[in-house]
């Protein structure tokens, strides 16, 4: 992407604006519950970006009791039918598709022009070792419009959860672009699970005015934007260990933001066809994957 002199002042005006301060007040008015200030922010959302209702589990926007619980609506059951291929990896989110491909030499595509290291995404330790490198990445991009519910393409173990505090660029086109590394520099939160495919990365990257990112089986990890350091949680294989079926929700955005999606080589091959730009929702096939002991 070529960036206009436009693009450049939009991009340099989020070095200078307090990002995490403007989450913060988005995140407290998200969740305001004073009738009139929720219905108006509500209604006026639902009309700029053409929200389709007749797809939400609860169609009526006055029955919300806030614009949070809006932005993070429920489909009804038969919206998102799932690829009924139990090879197919699916689609963890609806969004639009930033980049795809194959992991070389441990580093992924950005944008144009643009790549950065596995390492420093998973928030590592240098020389820490990774599974990835030769694998598969999906880079997802979620628009204010599409549902904000991420969902697990595979059957999967909870083996690691790490919070990695960064910054927070808008991670739009644009940005990407025009920020180095931006995805390993914004705040995200990594999901390790172990699966039919082996090892898999469900990154969930913040953005600006992502005033909250959680998880089914932690609550809200953020906000609070705060600490300079990597938090880590390691889940044990045991009786009481999380398993989350392909197609069960995993975690929430409140606001547009991106989902990167990693798999090890050898076991995972991209659906043809599928390039940038490209649109995909929830439950579609991305790919195909051959089981974790398999060859080849």
């Amino acid at each position: 992407m070529s960036l206009t002199l436009a693009n450049r002042l939009f991009i340099a005006l989020q070095h200078l604006i307090p990002q995490r301060w403007l989450s913060e007040r988005m995140y407290r008015l998200a969740r305001i519950q004073w009738r009139p200030l929720k219905t108006l922010i509500i209604h006026n959302f639902a009309r700029i970006y053409q929200i389709d209702m007749r797809l939400a589990q609860e169609p009526d926007l006055d029955a919300y009791p806030s614009f949070n619980a809006f932005f993070t609506r429920a489909l009804r059951p038969d919206a998102r039918p799932l690829d009924p291929d139990p090879a197919a990896i699916l689609c963890p989110v609806d969004g639009a598709i930033s980049q795809i491909g194959t992991i070389d030499a441990g580093r992924l595509i950005q944008a144009k022009g643009h790549d950065y290291s596995v390492e420093s995404l998973l928030g590592l330790a240098p020389g820490e070792l990774h599974p990835f490198d030769g694998g598969r990445f999906a880079t997802i991009y979620l628009s204010p419009r599409d549902y904000h519910r991420i969902h697990m393409p595979l059957n999967g173990r909870l083996d690691q959860m790490v919070h990695v505090p960064g910054q927070l660029f808008s991670v739009n086109g644009v940005t990407a672009a025009g920020v180095p590394d931006l995805f390993a520099r914004n705040e995200r939160l990594v999901c390790r699970f172990e699966t039919e495919a082996g090892p898999m990365a469900l990154i969930l990257v913040g953005a600006i005015f992502v005033g909250g990112i959680e998880t089914v089986w932690a609550g809200e990890i953020t906000p609070p934007h705060s600490g300079l350091e990597p938090k880590r949680w390691d889940y044990e294989v045991d009786a009481q260990c999380i398993r989350l079926a392909r197609g069960e929700e995993m975690g929430r955005f409140n606001l547009g933001s991106t989902v990167i999606l990693l798999l090890p080589p050898g076991h995972a091959e991209w659906a043809p066809g599928l390039a940038p730009g490209a649109v995909v929702q929830l439950g579609q096939r991305l790919g195909t994957h051959a089981p974790a002991g398999a060859s080849g």
